[in-house]
């Protein structure tokens, strides 16, 4: 019996195993994600992909690369750098950019089937991830060769880059449970595949909370104070959606506007109220319970590996090292922004006094009134400087700066697939003209898209087989639309967000290193946001932007009195919104530097943590803990603090710029040949070092931002 059972299933074994191979053939045949890339430059071919092809994508890659790994685990030869490491970075490349497709059109391009998807996929591509760090034969050759060439130092010939990889690799399988008993190893599994499942659960769920809410209006008393491109907008939303009248949304274009200058304060406490309470209504899309669930889980992940905290855990590959470092240096800005913040307040408060106005400031009143203080402090408004900066016009100034820094030039390609009819397509060349990356640009709000702005990668650089792999490189945001056949206009804030991420891109696009895990901005969180943070300061600079500022109907260059109020103005709120940025930063310490599981109310343990940002009472039901995509969905869990410490180093190492001139090419050519082009190769505080000739000191930036008056 036992016989016939072994038999027949042999049988059945070996008719799956022919399946199987057909299988594969067919879905290597037919799935575009699995073929090689037919297309310009080998970028995505958007227009073949279906949703339907990611899932058994995945299981052929999964399947494949298990078995590569299993090879190189195996490997009868002694352990080497080649063998090894080289293999294992090269083993799962396919993988990893079939997973960054998924996850960037989940973003930027989503549907309730790709979400569904995700949301099903994200465990097994976790638990894939897990077989790589927890294989205890491939951690074991990668150990002896890390102890070869940083212990024992039998293992000599390998140059500083190759050295750096070697380090990270071992240090990421450290980190990832490599080390961890088998009991243990299974407990750390459950507990990655739980967090990646709730992760992203929490962002879809934000995205719907934005897309639900609708402030229609039919009423044009009701439009009172709101200027008339914010009307128009809101006009052709209404339209968009078969309804009479106007429609405001939570897309941030729409709700900042709507807050910054409608006289109707009871419709502005309305949205306001409908944009903090996402994710905090006690219903299927309430995040609370995600919340305390990835809170609890991340700690019990690091507490396994060893740490005291989460914050700990993270910290540790940052360049902050430490929790304590990172309190202490909000702490110091706290302590420089909270008494401008109050004096800012004050002013406020007196406005609002000599406009005879009786009722108490709530946090839906503050941008108001404060828009009407910059009004009368700088006579500037949004109207005056809108007109100025056409969305077209703006990529061109910027795509110009960099041509005077860099010598770059773009072209934009309509035979690139693009995976949305907003997308616009770009070949970025090199002073020589050679071909240096693919840019993707991607500006207006939809329902198919998270809020906020952000820099991805569809592909990485990277040399293979001697050839320098380039990188495809996108920018998504969410920027005033166009309206009625006008342009886009875009707000000075706006301007200042493209540069930013304009920045990330430059640190894709210029890279110029061997290895793909080391390519990029793969570096210290709290380090990748500085070359995105340096290149604001053009946006506050005569020179740069009488390049960029026409009119759009008259192509009248920017008049240099609105220039000189743009620059003026450069600091109005510096205070409150230094606290705003640190309260997140506060926020974000304090749900991961817990040292036992948290069982207790969201907003309570919120309220506590930012207490002394506070400048306004609290509003029942907001919270800021519910729809913080950036700790609970991204990568940012104890690194938000990492936008004002990269602005740290941005504000000193800008100096630079200004004593050299800020298109000064040789100054331009050494940032890109010192940070911009190095990636993960070397320390970043090295890096830092070399370019501006000392560590970088906080006073630069407390000088910039007005925080020393």
């Amino acid at each position: 019996m036992q016989f016939k059972l072994f038999f027949i299933t042999g049988l059945m074994l070996i008719g799956f195993f022919f399946f199987s191979c057909k299988n594969n053939e067919t879905m290597q045949t037919d799935n575009p994600l699995l073929k090689d890339y037919a297309t310009i430059h080998q970028t995505v071919p958007f227009n073949e992909i279906e949703t339907e092809h990611f899932h058994p994508a995945f299981l052929f890659l999964m399947e494949k690369g298990r078995n590569e790994i299993n090879a190189i685990a195996n490997n009868k030869n002694a352990p080497t750098f080649e063998n090894t490491i080289i293999a294992l970075e090269n083993s799962i490349a396919q993988f990893n950019r079939t997973r960054e497709i998924l996850f960037n059109l989940n973003s930027a391009e989503t549907n309730e089937d790709m979400q569904a998807l995700t949301r099903e996929i994200s465990p097994k591509l976790t638990d894939f991830t897990n077989d790589i760090y927890l294989n205890e034969m491939l951690f074991a050759r990668i150990k002896k060769i890390y102890e070869q060439v940083f212990e024992t130092k039998k293992v000599k010939k390998l140059n500083p880059e190759q050295k750096m990889l070697l380090d990270y690799y071992y240090k990421n399988f450290v980190r990832q449970g490599a080390l961890l008993d088998d009991e243990n190893k299974l407990k750390y599994r459950e507990i990655t595949s739980k967090i990646a499942q709730i992760r992203v659960d929490f962002s879809k769920n934000v995205l719907a909370e934005t897309n639900k809410y609708i402030l229609h209006i039919t009423n044009p008393d009701n439009l009172s104070g709101l200027p008339e491109y914010a009307i128009n907008a809101a006009a052709a939303a209404a339209k968009r959606r078969n309804l009479d009248g106007w429609a405001f949304t939570l897309q941030g274009p729409s709700y900042s506007a709507f807050l910054k200058y409608a006289d109707n304060r009871k419709l502005r406490e309305e949205i306001f109220k409908a944009y903090t309470s996402r994710g905090n209504n006690n219903d299927e899309l309430d995040n609370k319970e995600n919340i305390l669930m990835l809170a609890s889980l991340r700690l019990e992940q690091a507490q396994m590996l060893g740490y005291e905290t989460f914050a700990d855990y993270v910290l540790e590959e940052r360049m902050a090292q430490t929790p304590q470092k990172v309190k202490k240096f909000l702490d110091e800005l706290f302590d420089a922004s909270f008494p401008v913040a109050l004096e800012e307040l004050r002013e406020v408060e007196n406005l609002v006094k000599s406009l005879g106005v009786n009722d108490k400031i709530e946090r839906w009143d503050y941008l108001y009134y404060a828009e009407k203080l910059r009004k009368l402090k700088f006579n500037l408004t949004d109207d005056m400087i809108k007109p100025y900066f056409e969305l077209e016009n703006v990529i061109n100034g910027v795509f110009n700066m960099t041509n005077k820094l860099w010598g770059l030039t773009y072209k934009i390609n309509p035979q690139i697939q693009v995976y949305h009819p907003d997308v616009k397509a770009y070949e970025v060349f090199d002073e020589d003209n050679s071909f240096l990356a693919v840019l993707y640009l991607d500006f207006h709000p939809r329902s198919s898209k998270r809020p906020g702005a952000w820099m991805t990668v569809y592909r990485e650089q990277q040399v293979l087989n001697k050839k320098n792999i380039r990188p495809h490189v996108s920018l998504v945001c969410n920027f005033t639309a166009p309206v009625d056949g006008n342009p886009a206009l875009l707000t000075h804030s706006e301007v200042v967000t493209f540069l930013h991420e304009f920045g990330h891109a430059l640190h894709g696009i210029f890279s110029d290193v061997t290895y793909l895990s080391l390519a990029g901005t793969n570096v210290y969180r709290d380090f990748v946001e500085m070359p995105s943070s340096i290149m604001e300061n053009w946006a506050y600079e005569k020179e740069w932007l009488k390049d960029v500022a026409f009119h759009y109907q008259t192509m009248e260059p920017i008049p240099d009195d609105l220039i000189k109020k743009i620059i003026d103005a450069g600091n109005f709120l510096t205070g409150y919104y230094s606290l705003r940025q640190l309260s997140f930063g506060f926020n974000d310490m304090a749900w991961h530097s817990i040292k036992s599981k948290y069982t207790g109310e969201v907003v309570e343990f919120e309220l506590e943590a930012i207490a002394k940002t506070e400048l306004f009472p609290e509003v029942k039901g907001a919270s800021l803990s519910t729809s913080f995509n950036h700790i609970f969905s991204s990568e940012y869990a104890s690194g938000y603090y990492s936008y004002k410490w990269s602005e740290t180093l941005d504000a000193d190492a800008f100096e630079l710029f200004l004593e050299n001139g800020i298109f000064d090419k040789t100054t331009a050519q050494n940032f890109r040949n010192i940070i911009l082009s190095k990636g993960g190769t070397e320390h970043p505080l090295d890096l830092y070092v070399k370019f501006r000739g000392h560590e970088p000191s906080l006073m630069p930036l407390l000088k910039r931002s007005g925080l020393i008056r």
